[in-house]
């Protein structure tokens, strides 16, 4: 498993646009992450107001445990640079015919296909990584008590978290063989919660809202809810629900069988 990743990231780390859009990646979810309470005081500075009794600027946005749910929520808006790239690899793969010469070689459609997954694997974790680094650094700076109690709850957001990366990954390769075109596989890729959302709307509309969480993109956005609503003294879901988890799991799983199915029937 290890060769085939090298050989993936061998071809990867050969192109330019693979270190300007993962250093786009990661910059930009860094700076965004770790910037939040300077934002918040600049707002405090320009008069906004959060609520009557609530100081804009002392949001607890980065205390421990709160920094967890806050960090990968956010960071989960950021998936959609490292899918490009995904998209950009896969169809590159076509447009220049690396993959019927890896076939030649002698790699399998199924190595190739290994190969695919194990880089979205690794890429999944990297953001993982990145991201627990940065709740780390600004939880040590913010927060009035560093407990190491409150460090090491809600940690289960990062599993979720690296589904759901690797899950909308998998959907952007699984684009990329369909389409084989990276322009128009990107503008899919962008406009797919947007294609989806009529659907959600109709569905919750005439038969049941609790059928919307089935959906492919609208159950990769349910695994971890938005919770800057505790903020405003509402109650929020301040867990991982263990159905949300296998809704997404079956597509991640359905995402990547479909990839297998279209490159194993291709003629290429």
């Amino acid at each position: 498993m290890l060769h085939l990743l090298k050989i993936d990231l061998k071809k990867l780390t050969s192109y330019r646009t693979f270190w300007v859009v993962c250093g786009l990646y990661f910059f930009t979810l860094a700076f965004f992450t770790a910037s939040g309470m300077e934002f918040l005081k600049w707002l405090a500075g320009k008069g906004a107001e959060f609520g009557t009794t609530i100081n804009i600027s002392r949001i607890p946005l980065y205390h421990f445990p709160d920094v967890w749910q806050n960090l990968v929520y956010i960071s989960g808006f950021f998936k959609i640079v490292l899918a490009i790239m995904v998209v950009i690899s896969i169809t590159n793969e076509f447009t220049y015919r690396t993959l019927r010469q890896n076939i030649i070689d002698g790699l399998s459609r199924s190595e190739f296909l290994q190969s695919k997954i194990l880089t979205n694997l690794l890429l999944s974790l990297m953001s993982v990584v990145m991201v627990f680094i940065i709740g780390l650094v600004t939880g040590f700076i913010y927060s009035p008590e560093s407990n190491w109690r409150y460090i090491f709850t809600d940690l289960e957001f990062f599993p979720a978290y690296f589904l759901e990366v690797f899950t909308f990954l998998s959907f952007a390769l699984m684009l990329g063989i369909f389409v084989q075109r990276s322009g128009l596989t990107i503008i899919l890729l962008l406009l797919s919660r947007i294609i989806e959302a009529p659907l959600d709307a109709y569905v919750a509309n005439h038969f049941s809202e609790d059928i919307t969480q089935f959906f492919p993109m609208q159950s990769i956005s349910n695994l971890i809810a938005m919770p800057f609503a505790r903020y405003a003294l509402q109650e929020i879901q301040d867990y991982v629900s263990l159905t949300s988890i296998l809704i997404v799991l079956a597509w991640m799983l359905l995402f990547n069988y479909f990839s297998y199915l279209k490159l194993h029937r291709s003629d290429l």
